[in-house]
């Protein structure tokens, strides 16, 4: 059996996502393909918040307005996004708690209660982001104010209580299907936009400007802020423990090599639908001169024109609708677990998605309803520059609990993934203290 790991100051209490843990079965023949797919689904619910509405508006912009140089700090986001979610599965399957639970248990409460709030204003400054993008994505394809799309938007929750009532694979299928339809409508928008593959290519190469130009720096954190989500790495170490992996350290080493690989190939695709973004509004925008393009609606009435056909407007919108309902679903559960693990209260299942969904969106919706169509496009970009800046409260934590042998046991991430995690920590945290300084100065 598994070592008594001993480095927690109290019992892990109440599982994570007590409703669905370890309720999906895992064969019992061991190495077997069935085995491995399993655990195929968690790495798609964490990589929906790699490609979320505010990713749409931070790409756009950086495409539009610099072409394809922003491509590298896509790529290196997405390297720090695999890195930091693997010892999210990790942290999960070594001491059976979700991030929020490890803070709960290692920190003072005055301490715990700080990473709370920053945790829900992370979650609260997503949802912003998801309920905008819904909101607009209703807007462009069925003519429906922003305000009654808002609402509708709030309906997710009960979306999830269905889905979950059927089992959580329901939920893991909802998210898959429509993450394969974005991907058709960006193949398509790709293909229509014929980029130049030559500048692509070298737009993944770094250059010194990201850092030296303010402005160029700001998209890049939001960019950052973005991809590397604060919530995805509470919903990663939550949702992981839905499989039913066992409980010996054979087990849990096998749990935690095919949960890596879901996550990483996960987040790769996810790489694939930002670059598309980026792509597409430097082949489309940037070229022909419109380099101030940021807001969702403004670029789905130019692609049109630019490209020629009139069906590039209606993948986009649906693309941007698919995006938005993935990532409330998604939103919605890191609240739940959130919540859960910090404060530790029970209660029935469908109160305490309606807690956590109103915590987010009644200030979500509120914002949107008073910004209206104009100015969400910044609206957007400063959110997920709030993630960026909040970001390194939850990094931090992770990274000193997975190199913690006490908590961790025989599955303390090795030194080398310590390091770079711990290089991934800094840089992210020097880049949103120069951030500070260049904007508040």
């Amino acid at each position: 059996m598994d070592q008594h790991v001993s480095g927690w100051r109290q019992a892990s209490g109440d599982p994570s996502l007590s409703d669905v843990h370890r309720t999906i079965k895992v064969s019992s023949a061991p190495g077997s393909m069935r085995r491995a797919m399993a655990f195929f689904g968690p790495g798609y619910l964490v990589a929906v918040g790699y490609m979320d509405p505010g990713n749409w508006a931070t790409s756009l912009a950086g495409g539009s307005k610099f072409g394809y140089a922003l491509l590298t700090v896509a790529l290196l986001s997405n390297i720090m996004a695999i890195v930091l979610q693997s010892l999210c599965a990790r942290l999960a399957i070594a001491s059976g708690r979700d991030l929020a639970q490890a803070c709960r248990d290692a920190f003072p409460k005055p301490v715990g209660l700080m990473l709370w709030l920053l945790a829900e204003t992370a979650i609260i400054a997503t949802d912003i982001a998801e309920v905008i993008g819904t909101a607009i994505g209703l807007n462009l394809i069925f003519g429906i104010p922003l305000e009654l799309g808002v609402i509708i938007t709030a309906l997710d929750v009960f979306l999830i209580l269905y889905l979950q009532k059927l089992g959580f694979r329901w939920v893991e299928a909802l998210i898959i299907t429509l993450l394969g339809v974005i991907a058709v409508c960006f193949t398509i928008q790709i293909a229509l936009a014929d980029p130049d593959w030559g500048q692509v290519i070298l737009g993944f190469a770094p250059t010194t400007e990201i850092v030296t130009n303010p402005e160029m720096l700001y998209l890049a954190l939001g960019i950052l802020g973005a991809t590397v989500m604060p919530h995805n790495l509470y919903l990663h170490s939550g949702i992981v423990q839905t499989r039913a992996y066992g409980h010996t350290l054979p087990e849990k080493r096998e749990a935690l090599k095919f949960a890596t690989i879901d996550s990483t190939v996960a987040l790769m695709f996810a790489l694939l639908v930002n670059a598309s973004i980026l792509i597409l509004a430097a082949a489309t925008f940037h070229t022909s001169g419109r380099t101030e393009v940021a807001e969702l609606g403004e670029a789905h009435n130019l692609l049109a024109p630019l490209l020629g056909l009139a069906v590039a407007p209606t993948l986009f919108g649906i693309a941007l609708l698919c995006c938005g309902i993935n990532s409330t679903v998604t939103a919605t559960l890191a609240g739940q677990i959130v919540m859960e693990g910090f404060l530790n209260i029970r209660l029935a299942p469908w109160l305490r998605r309606l807690i956590t969904r109103a915590i987010a969106i009644i200030p979500a919706a509120g914002v949107t309803i008073a910004f209206g169509d104009s100015g969400t496009a910044q609206l957007l970009i400063l959110t997920q520059v709030v993630l960026s800046l909040q970001l390194s409260f939850a990094v931090f934590p992770l990274v000193m609990f997975t190199s913690d042998r006490r908590k961790m046991g025989e599955l303390r991430a090795p030194v080398w993934l310590t390091a770079f995690a711990w290089l991934i920590a800094i840089v992210i945290a020097v880049l949103n203290v120069k951030l500070l300084v260049d904007f508040v100065l």
